[in-house]
């Protein structure tokens, strides 16, 4: 239940927006007027409907209450009298779209369940069993998400804000694809739920049905950015009859007053005559509603007084452990989604690794060509890469989407999400690569390793690969929407690294010396490196320290290839960690900072 009344107006909007104009480059003609002196009064309890066609500004009335507009904004939004800033409409208020993205795998339940709040233990799963009654997903609450239907699913994303005790919810075409018998549930489901808990309800749609007229307890109609109606559905029919427009026996009222309130464009004369009609009706709704006496400030310029906040927002940790057992229930999921995401987890890399031992099992120390131990080296190296883009392109994109849409909602930093992620990433990263250091262990040596060292020298070169091409993945992924490009971008980064760092394609006694200097800054030189000591360990452990005589094979192969006699492996160790760690650290930082809005953007339905 809301703890008291609460009342949301919007005052004299006026709000610039991008339009399509055949490619200008100047953004200012770029630029229109889309909501002209927009009024609306919402109570707790209640149900408006903002109805309009195509590109009368719905949307745009929608974004700015919701403080997510994107260009100038003139106007004032309150919520019990004081100005709604971004933080006060993300704490007390909601926004759905129509468009969902859910982690696959998880049950409905749990996506409630895992929606970060304050609140937690037997009062959130309170919460979610009366949610999951309210909208009527109690049948499915142990249903995969990925197998609901248009109708479930957009009540599920109704509920992620429901869930959070929203005073006021705004949702952007929630009818939109849905089937008229599924259509009137979800608004007979709205209404219900808004007269039982005291939660505003502010609603568009494009094509209302006369069966959800008796829902709706307020009505605004938009066309090209202006009023034509706001206010209540009972007192629209009186108006209207009052300007000589009374809706005709047997019409839906709805439609009837929303088709009076449309350009009709199937001809130029009915063009001018409609648009001079609907300019006739915005000003005589103006002159028979004289605003409120509020200053026209650009919005979110100042905020005058506190809205009562009755639990506000979650911590940070708090909201780091909701999605970190959020990922694990994901993971290991008894569905098609989860045994995927275990095993491209787990056991992806022993299975690439699995085909090297395949190919190499049996060579020598002086084969050439394909099967010669340079060519495993380099395959075994890019295959580390390879299986690290392609698990990160197959994992992160859902959470990164989902993150796209709750950073809106202002319930966590990327930096969280990113700790939530790698605070499972990196054990399965460490227990895969293992796995896949015992595959190819003893193609690497021909001797006894005793103390281990060239299991440690594998283990870092193949895990630090690994990481490192997951966390390049993960910093394209926060730029760049497709993940078969970022795919693309990341691999031609490695295939440059390893033509010219890993000493297997050619010798770094070949490149010019700027890029031999280059090559010190790549992750590709410090992990070959190790790979590279590890397949000579056993000739140098008979080897005279410091001597290149002794051993004269390993000694001219390593300086050949690498540029230096002997490698020094705790420099390359420490260097290969630090590159991956690093990376990470990087990209904390990186989704730590603002998304900006060109970004935020791409990620939009």
């Amino acid at each position: 239940m809301i703890g008291s009344d609460y009342v949301l107006e919007a005052h004299n909007i006026y709000h610039t927006a991008e339009v399509d104009s055949g490619g200008c480059l100047n953004v200012e003609e770029n630029s229109a007027l889309v909501l002209k002196g927009v009024s609306l009064t919402l109570h707790s309890g209640e149900v408006m409907a903002v109805l309009g066609s195509k590109g009368s500004g719905k949307k745009a009335l929608l974004d700015v209450i919701a403080c997510r507009a994107e260009k100038n904004t003139r106007g004032q939004v309150l919520l019990n009298g004081s100005t709604l800033n971004k933080s006060i409409f993300q704490q007390k208020c909601g926004y759905v779209t129509h468009s969902v993205d859910f982690i696959s795998g998880l049950t409905v339940s749990q996506t409630l369940h895992y929606t970060p709040t304050v609140f937690n233990g037997y009062s959130k799963s309170s919460k979610v069993r009366q949610i999951l009654a309210d909208l009527a997903l109690s049948q499915v609450a142990h249903k995969r998400v990925e197998y609901l239907n248009t109708s479930e699913k957009r009540r599920l994303s109704i509920g992620v804000q429901l869930v959070r005790e929203s005073v006021m919810v705004l949702l952007d075409e929630p009818t939109m694809n849905l089937n008229p018998l599924d259509a009137y549930l979800l608004v007979s489901i709205l209404s219900n739920y808004a007269k039982k808990t005291g939660c505003g309800i502010l609603l568009s749609m494009e094509k209302p049905r006369s069966d959800v007229f008796p829902f709706l307890d307020r009505a605004l109609f938009l066309c090209l950015g202006g009023v034509v109606y706001s206010g209540s559905t009972r007192g629209m029919l009186e108006y209207f009859h009052s300007i000589g427009f009374p809706c005709p026996q047997l019409e839906n009222p709805l439609m009837y007053y929303l088709c009076l309130s449309t350009v009709d464009r199937r001809s130029r004369e009915r063009f001018v005559e409609s648009s001079q009609q609907i300019e006739a009706l915005v000003q005589r709704f103006a002159r028979e509603t004289p605003l409120p006496d509020v200053p026209i400030n650009p919005i979110g310029s100042g905020f005058s007084g506190k809205v009562p906040l009755s639990y506000g927002k979650p911590s940070e940790i708090k909201v780091w452990g909701m999605l970190y057992l959020k990922l694990l229930a994901a993971t290991f999921s008894c569905s098609h989604a989860g045994l995927k995401s275990l095993f491209l987890r787990l056991f992806a890399l022993p299975a690439a690794m699995g085909l090297m031992w395949i190919f190499y099992s049996n060579v020598g120390d002086d084969a050439k060509g394909f099967y010669s131990k340079s060519a495993m080296i380099l395959n075994i190296l890019g295959l580390a890469y390879g299986t690290g883009v392609w698990v990160t392109i197959s994992l992160f994109p859902p959470w990164r989407n989902r993150f796209s849409k709750e950073y809106d909602d202002g319930l966590y930093t990327g930096t969280t999400l990113l700790l939530a992620y790698e605070s499972v990433s990196l054990p399965f990263s460490i227990i895969s690569t293992a796995l896949s250091v015992c595959i190819l262990y003893p193609i690497f040596l021909n001797a006894n390793d005793p103390d281990g060292t060239a299991f440690t020298y594998m283990l870092v070169a193949l895990w630090s690969s690994y990481i490192l091409a997951e966390q390049l993945s993960i910093t394209l992924l926060l730029f760049v929407k497709s993940r078969i490009n970022v795919a693309i971008i990341v691999s031609y980064i490695f295939c440059v690294s390893l033509a010219l760092a890993s000493g297997t394609v050619r010798s770094y006694k070949g490149l010019a010396p700027w890029l031999q200097e280059n090559t010190k800054a790549t992750h590709t030189r410090y992990a070959s490196t190790l790979l590279h000591s590890a397949v000579f360990l056993t000739r140098r452990m008979n080897c005279i320290p410091n001597s290149v005589t002794v051993c004269p094979l390993t000694s001219e192969y390593l300086y050949e290839k690498l540029g230096r006699a002997l490698p020094q492996e705790n420099i390359d160790m420490a260097a290969s960690i630090g590159f991956a760690v690093g990376f990470i650290v990087f990209n904390m930082l990186l989704y730590l900072i603002p998304v900006p809005i060109f970004i935020r953007r791409k990620f939009k339905e």
